[in-house]
Formats: C-alpha cells, structure tokens, sequence
C-alpha cells in the first residue's frame, strides 16, 4: 500500500491517538481537555464513539455519487461548541459510567484497533453513507485524519509532557482545514499554529495576529 494512501494517513494519526490514551495515567482522565465542559475522560470516551462511527460507515455502502469529499464533509461555523448541545452533555454520564479508566482504555484500544484495520481493508475508491453524505472511503479516512489530529490537540491541551501529533498529519490537517474554510492561513504560522489558532483553541498573541492580517477578524472558524 503507497505511503500517500489515505488509509495510511488515517492509521498514522488513529494510531497515535491510541497510543497517547493508552500512555496516559489514571490522574490524568480528571484534567480539563481541549473540548468545552469534557474531561480528558469524557473525550475518550467520544473517541470510541468515533471509531465506531467509522466501523459503521465503512459498512454503509452507497451507489450514489459522491456529494461531499474531505474537506466539504465539515460544515464551518462561527459558534465554539460549548457543551450544552444534548450529545455533547450525554458523553460526560456515558464517560462516568466506566468508573475505571482502565475500562475506557481497554474500550478505545479494542473499537479503535479494529476501525483501524477496517480502514486499511476498505477500497478507497468505494462510496460510503454517512450524515446523509456521500463519499468515498478515501474522502471520508482523510476527514477523519483532522478529526484525530484536533482531538490529538485536544487530548493533551493540559498534559504538557503528552506526545504531539505526527508533523505528517498536522501539515494535512492544515491543508484540509485551509480547504474547509476557503482561506490560506498565512505560512508564518506553523501547522499546530494554524490549527490550533484557526479552530479557536488558541487565542493568537499580539505578533501572530498581525500576521493573520483580515484574516484574523474572521476567527475562529469551527468544524462541526
């Protein structure tokens, strides 16, 4: 399978997410996330809700053509999440639910093992359902390299000696984030940067605001 394969890209990003949770110690599923109102253990848990998301779209075959691909998969807001929505609110009782973080790590590597080698089975030219979406299997592994790649972020917002996503994954992330929002994020900031700042996760101090230009007045663009 070529390096430049979207199920690759996927696995590289999944995997280290994976690895991350699985590194963490009990402690830290008490800390604050990146994610408004969750715990680290209340994102953990929205992980295994993604990876079975993935499971099940990747076994939602559709005949039609295609009507979104990696980057218009996002729908782009101006509003940051900020927990009330009902999903959002839901996660912190399922989250709690497991008691023992040990549970949730066992959970994640156990769905999240096999979303990554349904991913590498899967033809990335087949199209899938999802969200009422069409897509391909490549589009829709791609979409999800931002989505662990921000969440990876998210993850170990308050974990300073956590492991950072791959740089491989966070340059594609920026690219598709910048494909997402229509907009080029101007290339003094780095890709963490962009991302970071770009979603709102970050607020840009006095230098990089100058760089951001008119650009700067439209953030945060949000990913939903």
């Amino acid at each position: 399978m070529s390096t430049d394969s979207p199920a690759d890209h996927f696995s590289q990003a999944w995997t280290a997410l994976l690895r991350t949770v699985a590194g963490l110690r009990d402690g830290d599923f008490g800390r604050a996330s990146g994610c408004a109102g969750w715990r680290v253990q209340d994102l953990v848990c929205h992980l295994i809700i993604d990876a079975q998301d993935v499971l099940i779209t990747l076994v939602t075959p559709s005949e039609g053509a295609p009507t979104h691909d990696s980057a218009t998969y996002w729908t782009v807001t101006d509003f940051p999440p900020t927990g009330d929505d009902p999903l959002d609110a839901l996660i912190p009782r399922l989250a709690a639910a497991y008691e023992d973080p040990q549970l949730l790590k066992f959970h994640l590597d156990d769905v999240g093992t096999a979303a990554d080698r349904a991913a590498r089975l899967a033809d990335p030219e087949r199209r899938v359902e999802t969200q009422h979406m069409v897509l391909t299997i490549g589009d829709f592994l791609n979409a999800y390299v931002l989505e662990w790649t921000l969440h990876h972020f998210d993850l170990i917002a308050h974990l300073p000696n956590a492991p950072t996503p791959p740089t491989g994954c966070v340059a594609r992330s920026r690219t598709m984030f910048e494909d997402a929002i229509g907009a080029t994020i101007p290339a003094e900031l780095t890709d963490a940067e962009a991302l970071l700042i770009g979603t709102g996760r970050r607020p840009p101090d006095a230098a990089q605001r100058s760089v951001l230009g008119d650009i700067g007045e439209r953030l945060p663009f949000i990913l939903s």
